[in-house]
């Protein structure tokens, strides 16, 4: 059982940045750098949406929802068991739960992964 913390979110207004983090805490059952790691929203009323993934050990492979490329950007540390989503020049479209989530493959696929975190609320003012 893998165990994930999301933090970063809050209220910024259009234009903004916001930096996401994803923290895998205790015991991850095996070597966090072997986790593919991947970041979906869901804004209010809509469906679960991807937004971007990377790949296992080095991150070498990663890949984004049109609606985020050249302005989101995702990275991980796997020694600090972390993946990090900055988010620049936010939009209010961009309003809504940000979830991490760790599985076999980095895919924009939500069913694809093994385990979630409880989402962080990010809200984009105009």
């Amino acid at each position: 059982q893998v165990q994930l913390v999301e933090s970063g979110g809050g209220l910024v207004q259009a234009g903004d940045s916001l930096t996401l983090s994803c923290t895998a805490v205790g015991r991850t059952g095996r070597p966090f750098s072997t986790y593919a790691m991947g970041w979906f929203r869901q804004a209010a009323g809509k469906e679960r949406e991807f937004v971007s993934a990377i790949r296992w050990s080095d991150g070498s492979y990663t890949a984004y929802a049109d609606s985020v490329k050249g302005r989101f950007a995702i990275s991980r540390d796997n020694d600090k068991k972390t993946v990090t989503l900055q988010m620049n020049s936010l939009k209010p479209e961009d309003t809504a739960v940000y979830y991490c989530a760790a599985g076999d493959w980095p895919d924009s696929n939500h069913g694809v992964y093994d385990y979630w975190g409880q989402g962080t609320q990010v809200t984009v003012s105009s």
